[in-house]
């Protein structure tokens, strides 16, 4: 309602002074006066236009000063139009802003499924880390039984040996024989004890994961005799390729081997470089440096160095036991032979091979058990661990039970 009162008023008062100018002007017209040393009617228009001024400056000044709105637009619109165009910027960087927390939250909410999918997949591990947990437990138990009779033995035989010694001259040859059975039960047990630590070890890291790879498992092995020298860095870069692959297809079995997951310290690599440069025949191995569970990311592995030398050799005899005439129980006989088969193992580790395991005929092993229990009742036999063929450090080593009277010391060679 202010704004048609502005109005209003301006007409009246543009009236009143118009009115007023016509006058003036007429009266100046009239009394023919001169301003200026203007002519009379040139005056009279200059008056005039005064008066239209006046007029002007009186209207703009009164709508200025009851407008606050007019003033404002009039001397502030720079800066108002100013102030408009930064906060259509703050908009528009807001906005964005907007978009990329809407981009994140959708990415959030992928990862959060994916993390689900893994929980899943953890929880299906887990069962089956479970029963691999039970099937060792049972195995730990298994090896306490077995260790038990052995140990119960070992105190008799140590019993038998204080008795027998006041009889030194008369049963020297006997008091021998239990020494030899003593030794060998120790190492047995030993044997034994060391197999139930690593089992109890593995617990544990079954306990914590699949374990897919153990602490010292070689990934990779080579047998390298360089013509060259400067062929040490590409043997060197097949074997870690190797190492790679094998580890990639235990650790990550589900997923194609595309990428590095092995990782060596330069510094290693740099001295196997260096070594490999010298004259000599070499074993090189990648082994892991730790356990590694299933679906880890890196596998962290140093080199091992070894030279090359015969380990073996063909007809070498690697451990012997002696069957007491009263056990023929083919289950006791089954465990000596793999009591006197790890001995066989434990000596050629010493000497340095570097293979897993013996190669065994399991048919001979199994007719070798059936006659040993099948023999005449009191009958003692010695069993013997015989290398069938010279082997290097890291060539397989094919082993032969061999068995023949006790006293006799020309072991035959078992043909059931």
């Amino acid at each position: 309602m202010s704004g048609w009162l502005l109005i209003l008023a301006l007409l009246l008062l543009g009236g009143v002074l118009s009115t007023l100018g016509d006058r003036l002007g007429s009266r100046v017209g009239k009394a023919r006066l001169s301003l200026f040393n203007l002519r009379p009617k040139h005056t009279a228009v200059v008056i005039t236009v005064l008066t239209g001024s006046l007029i002007s400056a009186i209207s703009l000044g009164l709508m200025l000063l009851v407008s606050e709105r007019l003033r404002t637009g009039l001397f502030e619109l720079d800066r108002l139009e100013e102030r408009v165009h930064r906060s259509r910027q703050q908009l528009a960087t807001s906005q964005a802003q907007l978009q990329a927390s809407q981009a994140e939250v959708a990415a959030s909410r992928t990862r959060l499924r994916a993390s689900r999918a893994e929980v899943a997949r953890a929880l299906q591990g887990q069962q089956r880390v479970r029963q691999e947990l039970q099937q060792a437990q049972q195995r730990s138990a298994q090896l306490r039984q077995e260790l038990a009779p052995l140990q119960a033995q070992r105190a008799r035989l140590e019993q038998e040996r204080a008795r027998l010694s006041g009889e030194v001259q008369r049963r020297d040859g006997e008091i021998r024989k239990t020494e030899t059975q003593l030794a060998e039960l120790t190492r047995r047990i030993a044997t034994g004890s060391k197999e139930l630590e690593a089992l109890e070890q593995n617990l544990i890291a079954l306990r914590r994961g699949d374990v897919v790879i153990t602490s010292g498992q070689p990934l990779a092995s080579a047998k390298v005799k360089l013509e060259r020298p400067s062929q040490a860095r590409e043997v060197i870069t097949a074997l870690l390729q190797q190492a790679n692959l094998n580890a990639f297809r235990k650790v990550l079995p589900d997923e194609p081997p595309n990428r590095q997951i092995l990782l060596v310290p330069t510094s290693d690599i740099n001295k196997l470089e260096e070594m490999l440069s010298l004259p000599g025949s070499w074993v090189v191995s990648i082994r892991s440096a730790a356990n590694v569970l299933l679906g880890e990311k890196q596998v962290l592995a140093f080199p091992d160095l070894r030279p090359n030398r015969a380990v073996v050799s063909a007809g070498q005899s690697l451990a012997s036991t002696t069957l007491e005439g009263d056990l023929r129980d083919p289950v006791q006989i089954a465990r000596r032979l793999n009591l006197l088969l790890a001995a066989a193992y434990a000596r050629v580790q010493r000497q340095g091979s570097l293979v897993d395991g013996l190669q065994v005929d399991p048919g001979g092993l199994t007719r070798l058990t059936r006659t040993l229990s099948d023999r005449p009742a009191g009958q003692m036999v010695q069993v013997e661990a015989v290398a069938l063929r010279a082997a290097e450090t890291p060539d397989p080593i094919s082993v032969e039970l061999r068995l023949g009277r006790d006293g006799d010391p020309r072991p035959a060679p078992l043909r059931p």
